[in-house]
Formats: C-alpha cells, sequence, structure tokens
C-alpha cells in the first residue's frame, strides 16, 4: 500500500458533504455529512440550503476523515473533487475548498465525473472493473446505463432517462404514500410487507414502438402519475389506501425495467458484467431481481455495499486514485464546477 498514490477525493454534488481517502484500491477513509435532515420539512433538496450546509461541514468532514486514515493532510499525493453533474451551488463549495487544498498542499488537483466515480468506487469493494463492463446508475437525479471501458476516460452513455430519474420518483410516490423523505429507504421497508402484484403499474418505455427510439432509455414520470391517480381513486372511494401493497407494486415496475433494460443492454453489448451504483442500487428489490435476470444469461452482478452506494468522497477518491495511477493530466487551478457535465466528460 506504501507505494500506491494516497488520494483525498471531495463529493458535494448534492445533500450530502463526503470526504474519502484511499490508497489504490484500499479505502482508508469515507466521512460523510449529510443535510437531509434540513431538506426534509420540504420534501426534497433544497439547492440553497445544501450549499450552505456544505461550507458549515467542510472543514469537521475533512478534519474527520484525515483523522479516521490517520494521515495528515499534507501527506497525500493528490486532490480530487467532483467537477459535475450537480447542483450548482454545491458543486462551487466542494471544488473551490479542492483548489484552495491543491494551491496550499501544492499537490495535483483532479476535477472528476459524478457519475464516473459511482462506478470506480466498486473497485474499492471488488478489485479491479472488468474491461467492459455495463455500469447501471440509478440515483436521485440520474437513470443511466453507460459502457465503461477504461473508467478514466473510455465512459460512453447507451441510455439514460428522458424525465424522472428513478430516485426522483421513489421520493414522490414516498410523498403520496405519507411516507418520509428521502423516499427509497422507506419504499423499500414497506414494500417487504405488502404484495408486488397488487395493482399492475406502467411500465415506461418498454411497448414495441417505444423500444425502437427508446431501446436502453427509461422514463418514470408516467409510473409516479399512474401512482398518484391511484391512491386518489381510493381516498375519493372512501377507503383506507394499502400503502405496503402499493410501494409494493410501484417498487417492482421501478426494479422491472431497470434490470430488464440493464440486462437487455450487456446482452447486446456481449458485456458479462453488470455493475450497479447510486443511492437506489441500495433498493433491496434492485438487488435480488438483477441477479436472478443476469445469471439466466450468464451475466455477473457487482454492487459496492449500501454506504459505497450513495453519494461519498470515497468514490472521487477511488476515481482520483485511477487518474493518478494512469498517469492523466490534471486538471486546471482554474477548474469550472459543470452542472450539466456529460457523463463522457471523465476529467474535466
Amino acid at each position: 500500500m506504501a507505494d500506491e498514490p494516497l488520494v483525498l477525493g471531495i463529493e458535494t454534488s448534492c445533500d450530502e458533504t463526503g470526504v474519502g481517502i484511499v490508497s489504490g484500491h484500499t479505502l482508508l477513509a469515507d466521512a460523510v455529512a449529510s443535510s437531509v435532515a434540513e431538506h426534509a420539512r420540504f420534501g426534497g433538496v433544497v439547492p440553497e440550503v445544501a450549499a450552505r450546509a456544505h461550507l458549515e461541514a467542510m472543514t469537521p468532514t475533512l478534519e474527520r476523515a484525515c483523522e479516521t486514515a490517520g494521515v495528515a493532510l499534507g501527506d497525500v499525493d493528490a486532490i480530487a473533487v467532483t467537477a459535475g453533474p450537480g447542483l450548482a451551488g454545491a458543486l462551487l463549495v466542494g471544488v473551490a475548498a479542492a483548489k484552495a487544498l491543491a494551491l496550499s498542499l501544492d499537490k495535483p488537483l483532479y476535477g472528476v465525473n459524478h457519475l464516473a466515480a459511482h462506478v470506480a468506487v466498486d473497485q474499492l469493494e471488488h478489485g479491479a472493473l472488468p474491461d467492459p463492463c455495463l455500469a447501471l446508475l440509478v440515483s436521485g437525479g440520474h437513470s443511466s446505463l453507460l459502457r465503461v471501458g477504461d473508467v478514466t476516460g473510455d465512459v460512453h452513455s447507451l441510455g439514460a432517462t428522458i424525465d424522472d430519474a428513478a430516485g426522483e420518483a421513489f421520493d414522490k410516490v414516498a410523498r403520496l404514500l405519507g411516507l418520509p423523505f428521502p423516499g427509497g429507504p422507506h419504499i423499500d421497508r414497506a414494500a417487504r410487507e405488502g404484495s408486488s402484484v397488487y395493482v399492475d403499474f406502467p411500465r415506461g418505455l418498454t411497448s414495441r414502438r417505444d423500444l425502437e427510439r427508446h431501446r436502453f432509455d427509461f422514463s418514470f414520470s408516467g409510473l409516479k402519475t399512474a401512482v398518484a391517480r391511484w391512491v386518489e381513486a381510493c381516498e375519493a372511494a372512501g377507503e383506507p389506501v394499502p400503502v405496503a401493497d402499493v410501494a409494493a407494486s410501484f417498487q417492482e415496475a421501478v426494479c422491472d425495467v431497470l434490470t430488464r433494460k440493464a440486462v437487455d443492454a450487456a446482452a447486446t453489448e456481449g458485456i458479462d458484467t453488470i455493475l450497479i451504483g447510486g443511492g437506489v442500487a441500495a433498493n433491496s428489490r434492485l438487488r435480488v431481481l438483477a441477479e436472478e435476470r443476469a445469471a439466466g444469461h450468464g451475466i455477473r452482478v457487482r454492487v459496492p455495499r449500501p454506504g459505497l452506494c450513495t453519494d461519498n468522497g470515497a468514490m472521487v477518491a477511488a476515481l482520483g486514485s485511477e487518474m493518478v495511477a494512469r498517469g492523466r493530466t490534471p486538471s486546471a487551478i482554474d477548474l469550472p464546477a459543470d452542472s450539466s457535465m456529460p457523463v463522457e466528460l471523465v476529467l474535466a
């Protein structure tokens, strides 16, 4: 481990301030400060609140990561930071902090893509990524299918959401069912007590005509609306809403589409490994269904542990470590924060 680059990663794309420290593929620290409780009363993330929370949490989170790893800031070989995509104000806090550290410590700076970092983090748990692999990234802001060769530069989009992302749909449906924010974990728990076939909710972009134009794309807006209409009809009839059954039926619809398209994409591309990342990757039904369907095609599934699926600094450090190991040219010190950074741009 002594010969491996020691990289510090900063993640502030949404509502979690993450600082990770890795040495090669070894995770030394993963400190996270979440502002989710401050957003819960609004039913979603408020960008201005998130940015302010990052400002307040940055220094103590950096200190906690260094203490956990048993290193000083001066010991690190490089600084990596999420440059995009994400909330503009939130990204700016992380990028500014990373620039300050890079300048003061005279260390190289790597501004990396949030989505590629979700792919790279799996190496901390399962070792080097196969080349190529297929990444299914599912979170509050993204539902993407990526063909990944070299994670530091060879990432191509096969499909993405054309409206609501999967995690966003989980949050909105949870609100309809009276469940807390963020919705994913609460729907997952409620669904365990319900029937996944109680309501036959629609599967977006899966008709023959849709598949001709959007074979690997996702759409969850119609599903969200269908749940809303079903709940409204139930309430109008004066009947109690069967929360567990609706949660299970909704969850099944989302996981059905995600896994069906991921396995189809992998088989079409001749890829034998699917990596699932992003906050929704922690969903228990998604993991089970993905493994069942992939096994039928001789495809392996890799999923990081839940703590590494949600936004964290470890994933940024993991990608930064790959950048250093492969000799990639560092980012300029005037690195911008890019809220709409395309997935093909892995290093800004």
